[in-house]
């Protein structure tokens, strides 16, 4: 397990997961969630491969922070199939600030650890990460 700045560490779940989803497609998106107690980052939800931006987006609380990560697929204007992995930073305003400050101080370092991440976006509330948004950032 590697030690994160803020002294939270990364449970090697983390990085397996993103792999496979990097590399086989195995799943859509991964939540990541901060066990205060046990310091450590862990996979909170994986979504299948079939599932909805919509069902991701739901997956995420709306008082807590987490992270994720999202495989984006579209088409470009040539017609041609293309993927994006996302990494999101969810910060809802309405989380409490010791959660927002631990999320912010150990972000760089989580996403350091998952390799091959290629767009990053920061929200505190739905419409930051909203779907046009999504689409707007990947092309």
């Amino acid at each position: 397990m590697a030690n994160a700045a803020s002294g939270m560490a990364v449970h090697d779940d983390c990085k397996l997961k993103f792999l496979e989803l990097k590399a086989k497609r195995t799943y859509r998106f991964i939540v990541y969630k901060i066990e205060e107690k046990q310091k450590q980052v862990v996979v909170e939800k994986v979504g299948e491969p079939n599932q909805s931006y919509e069902d991701f987006t739901a997956s995420l609380p709306a008082e807590e922070c987490r992270y994720a990560v999202y495989d984006f697929d579209f088409v470009t204007e040539e017609n041609c199939q293309k993927s994006r992995i996302f990494f999101i930073a969810w910060s809802p305003d309405t989380a409490r600030v010791r959660s927002k400050m631990i999320y912010a101080s150990s972000k760089d370092r989580f996403k350091r650890e998952l390799d091959g991440i290629q767009i990053e976006l920061q929200a505190t509330d739905p419409t930051e990460m909203g779907l046009d948004v999504i689409k707007s950032r990947a092309c």
